[in-house]
C-alpha cells in the first residue's frame, strides 16, 4: 500500500471514530445520561476525552435526534475497540431497560 493510500485509510478510519463518538454522546443525551460520567465509568483512569467532549457540542435535544438502536451503538463501539464502554452501556441498557 502506498503512501498516500495509507494516509486515506488513517483519516477514514479517524473520521469514522468521530462518528462512534458522537453516536455514543447523542445515544446518552437522548437518554438523559451523561456522556463523560459513562466514558469515566468504562475508562477511570484516562484523562478527560476532549474527542467527547468536542462530539457533545455537535449533539440535539433528544426530540430532535433519530433513535439510536441499542445494538447499533454496540457493536460500533466494540468495532472501534471501546469494549470497556460497551459492556458499561449493555449494562445500563439492561439495568435501567432502555431500548
Amino acid at each position: 500500500m502506498d503512501r498516500n493510500n495509507e494516509e486515506e485509510v488513517i483519516r477514514n478510519y479517524q473520521k469514522g471514530e468521530k462518528m462512534m463518538i458522537l453516536l455514543f454522546a447523542q445515544w446518552c443525551i437522548n437518554h438523559d445520561l451523561d456522556p463523560v460520567a459513562i466514558y469515566q465509568e468504562a475508562y477511570p483512569y484516562q484523562d478527560k476525552n476532549k474527542e467527547l467532549i468536542d462530539a457533545m457540542e455537535l449533539t440535539v435535544p433528544k426530540q430532535e435526534s433519530d433513535h439510536i438502536d441499542p445494538e447499533t451503538l454496540l457493536e460500533v463501539l466494540s468495532l472501534y475497540g471501546n469494549d470497556d464502554l460497551a459492556f458499561v452501556v449493555a449494562e445500563l441498557i439492561n439495568r435501567q431497560n432502555l431500548k
